[in-house]
């Protein structure tokens, strides 16, 4: 150890997301890319709740249904998700949205990251649900596929059903998406550091860089 070395900045980075946002998956995945190349920080990466279709059916819809009450038809949807697709291959995020079936309610994906945070697993899970989703097509609303990912991350996948199938965290998820509204956030990825710096959207890792710096210098300051 280098006792001459300086102390590194301690950072919270608060991540306003969806799981199943798009933007979300790669603005996420950015932060990460960012903060490997800053091992002078330590940051601690909380997930927070916004639910972006808060009256979706907790049993979800079929993915035709949603794009046409989203987007106005197939056509204008495609065009958006070969964009967003083409973006995430050079992040090395594979987005196949013709696997996708349904587009399901995030409620509980939610509950299971809040859930798993207590663990210290929930950044691996968030990762895990994105990929299965976005990737894989699977439905993040149904209990199974839950509890088989939370067991693929080290969790206890009977504890977890046993979770998912009472009202834990529940009410946490819905203060946490009513307190993204009363701060002002509208639309996700939104990541809030040191409780005083924000900026939304799926921002280049550079523009996250010079956050963290800001950040970084007002905890030193403060």
């Amino acid at each position: 150890m280098n006792v001459l070395a300086p102390p590194k900045a301690r950072l919270t980075v608060e991540v306003v997301h969806d799981l199943v946002c798009p933007w979300c998956y790669l603005g996420t995945r950015r932060l990460l890319r960012t903060l490997r190349r800053r091992p002078d920080l330590l940051v601690e990466l909380v997930w927070r709740p916004f639910l972006l279709n808060p009256d979706m059916p907790r049993v979800g819809m079929s993915r035709s249904d949603y794009v046409v009450r989203k987007f106005g038809g197939e056509d204008r949807a495609r065009r958006l998700y070969s964009s967003i697709a083409e973006i995430g291959r050079a992040e090395g995020v594979q987005f196949r949205f013709d696997r996708v079936r349904r587009t399901p309610s995030s409620i509980d994906a939610h509950r299971l990251v809040r859930w798993a945070a207590r663990f210290g697993r929930a950044n691996g899970v968030v990762e895990a649900l994105f990929t299965a989703h976005f990737a894989d097509g699977r439905d993040l609303g149904e209990i199974g596929v839950l509890c088989a990912i939370a067991g693929a991350c080290g969790l206890d996948p009977v504890a977890a059903r046993a979770m998912l199938a009472s009202d834990a965290e529940l009410d946490g998820v819905h203060a946490d998406n009513l307190r993204a509204h009363r701060l002002g956030i509208n639309g996700v990825p939104c990541f809030v550091v040191g409780g005083r710096h924000a900026i939304a959207g799926a921002q280049e890792p550079e523009v996250i860089e010079r956050l963290l710096d800001v950040a970084a210098v007002d905890m030193v300051e403060g």
